[in-house]
């Protein structure tokens, strides 16, 4: 029953936001609510605006794409800022075809489904409202209805220009219906629904032979013919082409590349000029946004092509590249998997992300900057501390190349061949090593990769593994910690009261006998000698930490084990360093004693427990890196 109120409680407010009311009471609206006469362009660029703008390091994150675009945030800011932004403000842009450009599956589609169904929920709120002229197959503009000589006035009043004219079928109707008094028109609320085609449209090419230009601009009916006399009667006419109806919002251009050039030249007048032609009509005006995609290959087909020169300049192109951060392309895979039918399988922890980076691997280009390999890069593009390197030196590796991330492998691979691997072998958890075999079983039988792609590609495998390897190490060593947090608070507090000593050349004292005590040179190093501090620099990096220190007592903070990333990775790796035997010993032991096999089930219980892991695939993470450190 619960549905069947939610089905009744959308129906009452559907009933709620309908309006209807005359000319006159329509002009009332838009003096009170100006915005509701806004254009296509600038409902698109609103409707992404009032759902939220973060600014983040000096870039903006866009709300309405947060949860379903994810690693795109440069290209999504220049196409908000650059189209919308600059069309809704009536800019030259705004008479371009917006045409998106990427590789397979880089998120194209899902970009323009966003956009489709945000506006189908943007008309039905106060900001996003929709008025049209009732009865209008094209939901016209009620402002059309303004004569020309007048609207210069109506600006002067209302603040509002108008841009348009009225349409064949509206100028009769005004006429026999109305008598000419505009006032009495009758204005409607109308809500935008591709399934019912009102305000968006989708144009998708077939066989040139047989596709009409109908499908676009509509067409004559010819069984009204004998009824109202003439092909030129805008009564005997259809005004069902996806341009009529996209009018008001937008109008999806699949594979427009492909189309025949007859359907083409119907879109330089609307975009430069607003309108088009349709049977034997006056030019029919049209305020709609214009969106095609395609890839590179295409594109480069079509500019090659002199006979689409009138068309090169009307286009905008907006670069849609794949993602280039692991974590995003994690984030991209774990999305895929929550909406398939594999969500009841047991993926185990760090499986995506060691797929994120052989897939982000094969979508990089090599940098000419010194000192700077593939994982490197992969890991700057992603945020992480790479030691000589910083914020800077991450936009220099992005300006290098203008088509990186155009190519490489799409995420629909990766995740075809973890449903292989798991539909094949019937498996209920899968691991990081079965996705990385899955992945390269699969290279093979992948149309598109050379010979030369796929051997590059076995080596970002292995790599991939390589990254893995230290991941499992970290985790398992982690787990075998106990009270893995306090020993590493403790380990800290005893480095610092030594570094506080040295560095105020002070004595320590023992807790137990109460005798004076040099601070422990043997410790510090000990833990400094983690991290690559040399002998030369061990007393800048003691006063770093010291000032470090100071600066957070001084704003009452206290100095915690992760408030100085290098001393954190430092203590973590001694940790480490101290327990490899004993992690070794237990997990490579075929009959492991009682005290073993307690430990054993302690380990297998905390990466339960903690780090997300099941029963099969902590048992395996612990069978590998024994293997790993019996190497």
């Amino acid at each position: 029953m619960n549905i069947l109120n939610k089905i009744e409680q959308y129906r009452d407010n559907e009933e709620r936001l309908r309006w209807e009311g005359t000319f006159a009471e329509y002009l009332d609206l838009i003096k009170e609510k100006p915005w509701v006469a806004q254009t296509a362009h600038s409902r698109v660029y609103n409707m992404i605006k009032d759902a939220g703008v973060e600014e983040k390091d000096g870039k903006k994150e866009y709300s309405f794409f947060k949860d379903s675009i994810y690693g795109l945030e440069e290209s999504l800011e220049k196409l908000v800022e650059e189209y919308f932004h600059s069309a809704a403000k009536r800019l030259d842009v705004r008479k371009r075809i917006l045409l998106l450009m990427g590789p397979v599956s880089g998120g194209k589609s899902t970009l323009v489904t966003l956009l489709k169904r945000g506006l189908e929920d943007y008309s039905r709120t106060e900001n996003g409202a929709v008025y049209a002229i009732k009865g209008c197959p094209m939901n016209e503009d009620p402002l059309h209805l303004i004569p020309l000589h007048l609207r210069e006035d109506f600006q002067n009043e209302f603040g509002i220009k108008i841009e348009g004219n009225l349409s064949p079928l509206n100028m009769m109707r005004l006429e026999q219906e109305y008598g000419g008094r505009i006032e009495d028109v009758v204005v409607e609320r109308v809500f935008f629904s591709e399934d019912k085609r009102t305000g968006i449209g989708t144009f998708s090419p077939s066989d040139p032979k047989s596709q009409d230009i109908a499908d676009l601009t509509g067409s004559i009916d010819f069984s009204t013919i004998a009824e109202y006399g003439s092909e030129s009667d805008p009564r005997a006419y259809r005004f069902d082409g996806e341009l009529n109806k996209a009018n008001r919002g937008m109008m999806e251009f699949q594979e427009m590349l492909k189309c025949d050039e007859k359907f083409l030249w119907h879109l330089l007048s609307l975009t430069q000029e607003g309108n088009f032609k349709a049977g034997r009509f006056a030019l029919i005006s049209a305020d709609e946004l214009i969106l095609a995609h395609t890839n590179e290959s295409e594109y480069k087909s079509f500019i090659s092509n002199k006979k689409n020169e009138a068309l090169h300049s009307r286009i905008i192109v907006m670069k849609i590249p794949y993602n280039l951060k692991v974590s995003e392309e994690e984030r991209i895979y774990k999305k895929m998997i929550a909406d398939s039918d594999l969500s009841h399988v047991h993926i185990a922890p760090h499986a995506l992300k060691v797929a994120s980076i052989f897939t982000i691997l094969t979508r990089l280009k090599a940098s000419h900057k010194a000192g700077i390999d593939l994982v490197k890069k992969m890991k700057l593009y992603d945020g992480e501390s790479v030691e000589g390197f910083n914020q800077q030196d991450v936009k220099e590796l992005q300006s290098e190349f203008n088509d990186e991330g155009m190519s490489g492998i799409d995420p629909r691979y990766v995740i075809n061949r973890i449903s292989s691997a798991i539909i094949r072998k019937q498996l209920t958890s899968i691991s990081a090593l079965d996705v990385l075999r899955s992945i390269k079983e699969g290279l093979d039988q992948h149309a598109s990769i050379s010979k030369e792609d796929k051997e590059r590609y076995t080596d970002y495998i292995t790599i991939a593994r390589k990254e893995y390897d230290l991941i499992a190490k970290e985790e398992v060593q982690k787990a075998f910690v106990y009270s893995y947090e306090e020993s590493a608070k403790t380990l800290m507090d005893n480095y610092l009261d030594n570094v506080e000593a040295f560095c105020n050349k002070n004595k320590l004292r023992d807790p137990l006998t109460g005798d004076e005590m040099s601070p422990d040179e043997k410790l510090m190093r000990s833990i400094e000698e983690q991290i690559g501090i040399s002998e030369n620099a061990k007393k800048a990096f003691r006063e770093e930490i010291l000032i470090r220190i100071s600066a957070y007592a001084r704003k009452g903070k206290r100095f915690e084990y992760n408030s100085h990333e290098r001393l954190r990775e430092a203590i973590q790796k001694k940790l480490f360093a101290d327990l490899k035997d004993i992690v070794k010993i237990t997990t490579s032991v075929k009959t492991p004693d009682e005290s073993q096999l307690k430990k054993m089930n302690d380990v297998i219980a905390r990466l339960i427990d903690e780090h997300g892991y099941n029963s099969v695939s902590a048992n395996e993470l612990l069978r590998y890196v024994g293997s790993l450190l019996n190497r």
